[in-house]
């Protein structure tokens, strides 16, 4: 009976413990999601990855976002495309360029351009449903739907040991669509 009790309270402590480490990680979340949320700005670069299954495409941006959420970019690389600017918000996006153009198939049926993927990522640090939180060697892995619609892009986000977005991938019906490398990050 003593050693059934010993287990018992043995497994109750692992439960326990399980159980604290998932609520510091979902501190974490919480915690960097009120810091975008009472910034003025947010400013990070990003290089995005878009696969399209038979193609990728592979470029950089220098990104801000407001208190609103809304994120104006410069591409940064490659040198054929760099120098163009845009703005994206729930409302749309306008981008500006003298002779170059940005053409990019749609993608997640018809719901996200590579583009976009900086401001889906900022915006789903800001209001996403969060599903999961957990460790990956020493980097904390969020999992976070941009919304609560059947046809939600699913996000992980991966955060340094400073609570620093440092990774994302957007998945949309299982399969990875668009990656982001981070760097820079400052919340002002």
């Amino acid at each position: 009976m003593k050693k059934a009790g010993l287990l018992l309270l043995m497994i109750l402590g692992c439960v326990l413990t399980g159980c604290s480490d998932a609520s510091e990680e979902m501190e974490r979340a919480m915690a960097l999601r009120g810091e975008i949320l009472k910034a003025s700005s947010c400013e990070f670069d990003v290089q995005v990855t878009a696969d399209y299954g038979d193609k990728l495409y592979q470029f950089g941006m220098s990104c801000q976002g407001n208190e609103m959420g809304d994120l104006d970019f410069t591409v940064s690389e490659p040198e054929t495309i760099a120098g163009v600017t845009g703005v994206v918000s729930a409302a749309g996006g306008k981008l500006t360029f003298g002779d170059t153009a940005l053409e990019f198939p749609l993608m997640a049926d018809e719901q996200i351009t590579p583009v976009m993927a900086p401001w889906v990522f900022l915006k789903t640090l800001r209001s996403g449903y969060i599903t999961a939180a957990g460790r990956e060697g020493e980097l904390l892995r969020l999992s976070i739907d941009d919304s609560y619609q059947e046809d939600a892009l699913h996000l992980d986000i991966w955060l340094n040991g400073d609570n620093v977005p440092v990774r994302g991938e957007i998945l949309y019906d299982g399969r990875r669509i668009l990656s982001l490398s981070v760097t820079n990050w400052t919340i002002v």
